[in-house]
């Protein structure tokens, strides 16, 4: 995993809110948290982040709305989308609009960890950090 990159995970979900943010920071990922859209676009606006990891099914704004938000006001940004119930549907809506990926929950976190890195590496090229 490239260390440096900034990831921001956004779930209403305490639990997996911190239990996630423990092990990207063992990973050498700097990491932040929200829990729910509103605090994340707050926090989009006052530091950089290269990778989103947002939950779909969330109160308020949901996961696929925000991401809309998202990709309008910072495209370069990617966005994995974290779905449950074994919901393919809306990890391919995500996609449709315009998420880097999804995953199911339980996460596999090897798989989500692979994504990211995936995902920073595209964010780094695209800006020419590469």
């Amino acid at each position: 995993m490239q260390s440096g990159s900034n990831v921001l995970i956004v779930d209403d979900e305490d639990e997996f809110r911190e239990t996630m943010a423990k092990v990207f920071r063992h990973r050498g990922i700097n990491v932040d948290t929200a829990d729910g859209c509103i605090e994340a676009l707050a926090k989009l606006k006052s530091k950089p982040f290269d990778v989103v990891i947002m939950d779909v099914s969330m109160p308020g704004i949901d996961g696929i709305q925000c991401l809309g938000r998202i990709k309008q006001r910072w495209p370069a940004i990617e966005v994995i989308i974290l779905t449950g119930h074994a919901s393919v549907s809306s990890g391919i809506q995500g996609m449709e609009k315009g998420a880097f990926d999804y995953c199911l929950k339980p996460i596999d976190t090897d798989e989500l960890l692979d994504k990211i890195e995936l995902a920073y590496e595209k964010v780094r090229i695209t800006e020419g950090r590469a």
